[in-house]
């Protein structure tokens, strides 16, 4: 499993790379003939897109190497810390996209050759599409926090690429300022967008909790474990694709420490059945122990 996803991992950077480079190619050659203020919204996007795609793809690459002993919890952070970086990426995009419509609605200009952008934007929209069906199965495979940032700001790709293919074809027929207006509003989405993917990696840079009806799933799972009398202070917390787990056991005090060891196993193997993500550490309490201080 850990080799199909680090290649699906790859895969994915890499495909995400290559787009992000076709579409700068080819949106500055048809901005250059236009001067769509859209179509440059699109570029300055895309070029922000290649330094993102290129920031994750190391990010990744980083965060597949296994624990060593300065990390002992592996580098599955590094993910987090690539959707931080893409998230400025992304709200520099929007202020330089935001500027540049304010400017062309003040001082209004004639486009040029919208024919040209027209059909850049439709092989815009067809890789984008590709690139978003390759990062959802990705996504659904490996759960990568660094994909799922990718995914989302493709996403508002996909929404930017198509309000240019409108603002272009609206140019076309005779409503240029509308090119300006349409910037204007795709300036304000990648904003937005930039802060929902920075409060995802803020979240788990701070090893914000699982949601409560994981973890509470994850105490009904051991408490059904024959022989365990409760568990208590379950913690959690993510890093990449793993969620660490640290909960309590509640066991008789007179049992044998072989027979503990074994309840314990038997509830990691509980939690991992059905959260096969989660990497599950267990200390076991006497049951006497856990009344008093619950008495106290």
């Amino acid at each position: 499993m850990d080799k199909d996803r680090a290649r699906l991992l790859r895969l994915a950077t890499s495909a995400s790379l290559a787009v992000a480079v076709i579409l700068v190619v080819t949106k500055a050659l048809a901005w250059w003939y236009s001067g769509s203020v859209s179509l440059l919204a699109g570029l300055t996007d895309s070029l922000l897109d290649g330094a993102a795609s290129l920031l994750n793809l190391l990010a990744v690459r980083y965060a597949l190497r296994p624990a060593d002993e300065d990390h002992r919890y592996g580098h599955g952070k590094a993910e987090s810390l690539s959707g931080m970086g893409q998230a400025l990426f992304i709200s520099v995009s929007a202020v330089l996209i935001g500027t540049q419509a304010l400017d062309r609605l003040q001082h209004p200009e004639p486009l040029g050759a919208t024919g040209w952008g027209i059909l850049v934007m439709l092989l815009s929209l067809a890789l984008t599409v590709a690139l978003l069906a390759l990062q959802r199965r990705v996504i659904k495979r490996t759960g990568s926090l660094a994909v799922q940032a990718d995914s989302l700001h493709y996403r508002s790709d996909l929404l930017l690429n198509g309000s240019i293919l409108v603002a272009l074809l609206l140019a076309h027929y005779g409503f240029p300022r509308m090119d300006a207006v349409f910037g204007l509003g795709i300036a304000a989405y990648i904003l937005w967008s930039a802060v929902r993917i920075a409060r995802e990696s803020v979240a788990v840079l701070m090893d914000e909790e699982l949601p409560a009806d994981v973890s509470e799933r994850m105490l009904e799972l051991v408490r059904q474990v024959p022989g365990v009398a409760g568990a208590h202070d379950l913690r959690t917390r993510i890093s990449g694709d793993r969620w660490f787990v640290q909960l309590h056991l509640e066991l008789p005090g007179d049992m044998r420490l072989s027979q503990a060891h074994a309840l314990c196993d038997q509830a990691v193997l509980a939690i991992r059945a059905e959260f096969p993500r989660a990497e599950v550490l267990v200390h076991a309490d006497p049951l006497e122990v856990v009344g008093r201080e619950t008495i106290s």
